[in-house]
């Protein structure tokens, strides 16, 4: 017990915007790359709310030399006339208070992004600095903040004829772990943006590496769908599109099936890309669920199909965007990934069943062919079943209820422990040996991995090369995957540093974002980088990681006396060589695979290993130079 008092006193207030700044984390989901991009997002999401409302069609996002961020748009401008209750500015209303914003009473926007009225002023909270310039009524007015607080009052700076909002800000180092703004990701989400309002025009320049984009698509989620799907091979050449209004909510969806077999459903709710789905994503799947089993129970070539398909066979294949716009958005959280609002199921399932109805009445062919793969994933669906049957008996039988093959680590607790997928038995026998048994697993792969992105779930389960991974990982596979499950924190892949060593690494990346993407996403996965030379001179030895490094240690060491070995496979190291070069904590070299950008990277896995052949050969010509291969 302790005597202290529980009083008044230890009541505290926070004031404006301290509150984001004591915890960001509740405003921006977290002081890493995520929430420091999402300082971008907020403004951009004002501007985008000026589209929707008709005023807007140009936002220019640029990442300044100083590690600033500017947003231009052409909107009508932040009001700066003065606010009747807070006494001050309106403009200096909008940056400094939580929850203030034109975005409550559903007159100034339709629809918003920005609904909460936190974002800008919370982006603003965690800037070091933060100026904006607005155009309106002629002028140029500008006021300056520092960590959230005014340090001007709103200027009238000069005259123009334009009309819009300009922000900059530099986020404050106090705050982030993260300060440094990547092109490659502020790219994803403004691209989605362009994508989901036709026509406009959003560009983004980093100043610092000269890179720019320019993201404007008049086809709108059309488009979208023509863009995830480029790669691969389409059922039918157009997408199909669908929209309707009810109760003041707009919905749009566009649908493309492809050969594959991955599910692709991007949903988004007034351009908040929803990435847990909510209301409107289970609306739409229960009606196309519904449509499709209505179409095979009434047409003359499928009534003596045995095997039922379920929503996840009809989703096989699939390549679709969804965007519902409504007045009252209810999201989980401010960070806004998941659509809670209830009315919005219903609103969706009607409009796409009697609209989707309609186009497969009006296409047979297309229906007819959705409907036979819709089928073929049942029959797959079925055999998967019996393959996880299959593999949990076999899993019982083996011993301990694990491979053969794996050589486990004696920690119990998954948190701590990591285990090396290592190519070939003879790399394996030296890395069981070297590793350190305490936390360390090794799994020795062997023969030719099978190809994933070109498999249904049913083959992959078979597979003699996979099922041996499943059992080790012990967290399940496609649907019922559950990384609370997984028995290593780490999972590293180790492969000779060939062009075979790299084929292997991609095929088992493929099968991990295919089938147990949460291993990605969650930072489980990662690449080791063994040694491609040993450079020895006397009693000092160097280990070299590419052809200038062996060079350079060469020229350091001097030539004379020097000897280099060149390994050709990790076969060819012992125990205590693959001990200090690839399994030391301390000394090893491992890449982390992150999914910065899972568009991309669905796009980037169809090219290398799926069946188009040329944009594969594309690919590798364009980026041959940049790549150093041991062959």
């Amino acid at each position: 017990m302790t005597d202290s008092k529980y009083t008044a006193k230890n009541i505290k207030v926070l004031k404006g915007l301290e509150a984001v700044r004591k915890r960001p984390a509740m405003f921006i989901g977290g002081t890493t790359e995520r929430g420091l991009h999402h300082l971008v997002y907020e403004v951009v999401d004002n501007s985008i709310d000026e589209a929707l409302a008709g005023r807007c069609d140009r936002i220019v996002v640029t990442i300044n030399t100083d590690g600033s961020c500017t947003v231009v748009d052409n909107g009508s401008g932040i009001p700066v006339d003065m606010h009747s209750e807070e006494k001050v500015s309106a403009l200096q209303v909008v940056m400094t208070i939580l929850h203030a914003g034109g975005k409550f009473d559903n007159k100034s926007y339709k629809v918003s992004g920005g609904l909460h009225g936190v974002g800008v002023s919370v982006t603003n909270a965690l800037s070091k600095w933060c100026e904006v310039e607005v155009y309106r009524g002629g002028n140029v007015y500008r006021q300056r903040y520092e960590r959230g607080i005014p340090v001007t009052d709103v200027d009238k700076v000069g005259r123009t004829s334009k009309t819009g909002t300009k922000t900059t800000f530099l986020p404050d180092p106090e705050i982030f772990e993260v300060i440094e703004f990547s092109f490659e990701y502020l790219s994803v989400r403004l691209r989605e943006m362009a994508f989901l309002n036709k026509g406009i025009r959003i560009l983004l320049e980093d100043q610092n590496t000269g890179k720019k984009h320019n993201f404007q698509y008049e086809g709108g989620i059309i488009s979208f769908v023509q863009f995830l799907n480029e790669n691969k091979k389409a059922l039918f050449p157009e997408p199909i599109y669908i929209n309707g209004e009810k109760n003041g909510t707009e919905f749009e969806v566009s649908i493309q099936y492809n050969e594959g077999f991955q599910e692709l459903i991007y949903s988004f709710a007034n351009n908040i890309n929803t990435i847990e789905g909510g209301t409107h994503l289970s609306g739409f799947k229960s009606a196309l669920t519904r449509v499709v089993n209505t179409y095979i129970k009434n047409a003359n070539g499928f009534k003596n199909e045995k095997v039922a398909p379920a929503g996840s066979d009809i989703r096989e294949g699939i390549t679709a965007v969804i965007s519902v716009k409504l007045p009252e958005p209810q999201f989980e959280g401010q960070t806004k990934t998941k659509l809670q609002n209830s009315e919005i199921e219903g609103i969706v399932n009607s409009i796409v069943y009697e609209k989707l109805m309609e186009y497969f009445e009006e296409h047979p062919q297309e229906a007819k062919n959705i409907s036979l793969k819709a089928i073929l994933g049942a029959r797959s669906r079925e055999a998967a079943r019996k393959a996880r049957e299959l593999t949990r008996r076999k899993s019982v039988l083996e011993s301990g209820t694990l491979p053969g093959k794996l050589a486990d680590c004696s920690i119990q607790d998954p948190s701590q422990t990591e285990i090396f997928l290592v190519e070939g038995d003879s790399a394996g026998g030296s890395a069981k040996m070297g590793r350190d048994r305490t936390f360390q697993a090794i799994l020795p792969l062997w023969g030719k991995m099978l190809n994933t992105e070109k498999a249904r779930i049913d083959k992959v389960l078979n597979n003699e090369k996979i099922q041996p991974i499943i059992l080790a990982l012990g967290a399940g596979i496609g649907d019922e995957f559950d990384v609370t499950k997984l028995r290593y924190n780490k999972i590293i892949i180790m492969s000779d540093a060939d062009v075979d060593g790299q084929h292997i690494a991609t095929l088992l990346l493929t099968f991990f974002f295919r089938y147990m993407r949460p291993l990605v996403e969650y930072g489980h996965v990662y690449v080791a980088k063994p040694p491609l030379f040993l450079v020895k001179k006397g009693k000092s030895k160097r280990y070299a990681y590419s052809i200038p490094e062996r060079d350079k240690t060469i020229n350091e060491l001097g030539s004379i006396g020097i000897s280099v070995q060149r390994y050709k496979g990790l076969g060819e190291m012992n125990a205590d060589q693959l001990w200090e070069t690839t399994l030391d904590p301390e000394k090893r070299i491992l890449t982390a695979v992150k999914i910065d950008d899972a568009i991309e990277a669905d796009r980037m896995f169809t090219i290398l290993m799926g069946d188009e052949v040329e944009p594969r050969r594309e690919f590798i010509e364009t980026n041959a130079k940049y790549v150093e291969v041991d062959v």
